[in-house]
């Protein structure tokens, strides 16, 4: 072996060697536990006995299992909805703080202080400004002549009451596109206004292309966390159903109102520790989890098609 190749080899080894912990990192937190769903997702276990090989029965469950279709058309809606209203509101909202010269650092610090609430507590202060007796949201819309809607209490308005919830809280992504925004060159507004272009054409043409890597980042940590959605769901629901417990209680409140709310995470919590059936549930986690990188996949490589 040459001294060049001895060299080459000593370097080789002293990156790998500081790369080691993440390498480790990832083999045991991610590698692993996701090697492991799948071959749970096979078997049928309890955490009592030993796992037992079922083949294909949970996939086969699954594919015939009402509250799946129920559960994924409510999340899907949400990603559908709350994503691009969420990512509009922040970029509009950015838009406008970047246009503030004076009190620019109040303004944009009242318009994150919502993102910094614990999403529990803003879940319940949610539910109790938007209750249909006694909110103070419906006693203003009746003041006003309108009649309130019931929104957590209703099946039409439980899903557009938990966007409304997304849209307050809208604060993390406003300061990442203001970043952004701030961050375009004056110089090609400048000479595309010389040029004839309005404020549309500017934005089209100018603001959006620079901004476009945080549009990307944007959907994409927007739809996997929607394709994630928990929290809010299960304390609304809860909340508004009138029964707020905790572990197994607020599992039978999941979905209120009429299965309006019960989202994909939430029957796959209920599968693996309410009824007890874990190798399910890694059925259910598995197809999130290909669902989630297969769109993410088409983001990626079809975003540039949308601008």
């Amino acid at each position: 072996m040459t001294t060049l190749a001895r060299r080459r080899r000593r370097d080789r080894l002293t990156v790998l060697s500081f790369m080691a912990p993440v390498l480790l990192g990832l083999l045991v937190f991610l590698v692993y536990p996701l090697v492991a769903s799948v071959y749970f997702s096979f078997t049928t276990f309890d955490l009592v006995n030993a796992p037992r090989w079922v083949g294909l029965r949970n996939w086969e469950h699954l594919f015939q299992d009402p509250n799946v279709r129920t559960a994924a058309g409510n999340t899907l809606w949400l990603v559908a909805v709350l994503v691009p209203a969420r990512m509009l509101g922040a970029l509009t909202t950015g838009m406008l703080l970047a246009r503030f010269k004076r009190g620019a650092g109040l303004y944009r610090t009242l318009f994150y202080l919502p993102a910094l609430a614990p999403p529990v507590a803003a879940t319940l202060a949610f539910v109790f400004l938007f209750k249909p007796g006694t909110g103070p949201v419906n006693s203003l819309l009746a003041d006003i002549g309108v009649q309130g809607p019931l929104w957590f209490n209703s099946p039409d308005w439980a899903k557009p009451s938990l966007v409304l919830l997304g849209l307050w809280g809208i604060g993390d992504l406003m300061i990442i596109f203001l970043a952004a925004l701030l961050d375009v060159p004056k110089e090609q507004y400048e000479a595309a206004s010389l040029d004839g272009a309005n404020a549309a054409h500017q934005f089209r043409y100018v603001t959006l292309p620079n901004i476009a890597p945080v549009v990307l980042f944007a959907a994409v940590t927007g739809v996997i966390q929607t394709l994630q959605y928990f929290t809010q769901a299960a304390v609304a629901a809860s909340v508004a159903s009138g029964q707020a417990t905790t572990g197994g209680g607020i599992s039978s409140t999941f979905g209120y109102p009429e299965g309006s709310t019960f989202t994909y995470p939430l029957w796959l919590y209920v599968a693996g520790f309410r009824y007890g059936a874990l190798g399910y549930a890694n059925t259910l986690a598995v197809v999130l989890f290909v669902v989630a990188a297969a769109v993410t996949v088409v983001l990626l490589r079809r975003f540039r098609s949308f601008l």
